[in-house]
């Protein structure tokens, strides 16, 4: 039987078949498609789906990668995710705010015990997630 790389264990995408890198690099542009947009539409959010795509591209095209993490506007907040999981308190708060306005507008609309308790729980999970995360380290001027 012919190695095809399938099921190679390795940390780069050396071992990655053909037709994976082209699924990687079709949903990193996505993603970055998507922040663009995301970057002049006040609703849809700009740095998870820069996150996305530098983890798409780290299995498809790393050079992407590190051209995304240099970029001179959201290369920093893809940096201090991807090098130490930080997020910045503005965006910590940001991420409440919402969330919490968010869920008023729902608990507004009377949708019932069961729905508010699910999507609160939710909520109430991924804050706590993303407060417990550190914020991006004292030399780091933009954060």
């Amino acid at each position: 039987m012919a190695d095809n790389g399938e099921n190679r264990g390795e940390g780069d995408n050396a071992g990655t078949p053909r037709s994976r890198r082209w699924l990687w690099l079709l949903i990193g542009h996505s993603a970055v498609g998507l922040a663009t947009a995301g970057a002049v539409l006040p609703v849809l959010p700009t740095v998870p789906f820069l996150l996305v795509a530098g983890w798409a591209y780290a299995r498809s095209n790393p050079a992407l990668r590190e051209r995304l993490r240099n970029d001179p506007r959201f290369g920093h907040a893809v940096r201090n995710w991807q090098d130490r999981g930080a997020i910045p308190v503005k965006a910590k708060v940001f991420a409440i705010a919402g969330m919490s306005s968010g869920f008023t507008v729902l608990a507004l609309s009377s949708p019932g015990y069961l729905v508010l308790g699910g999507v609160g729980t939710v909520m109430v999970a991924a804050g706590t997630y993303v407060v417990s995360r550190p914020a991006p380290a004292a030399d780091d001027k933009r954060s």
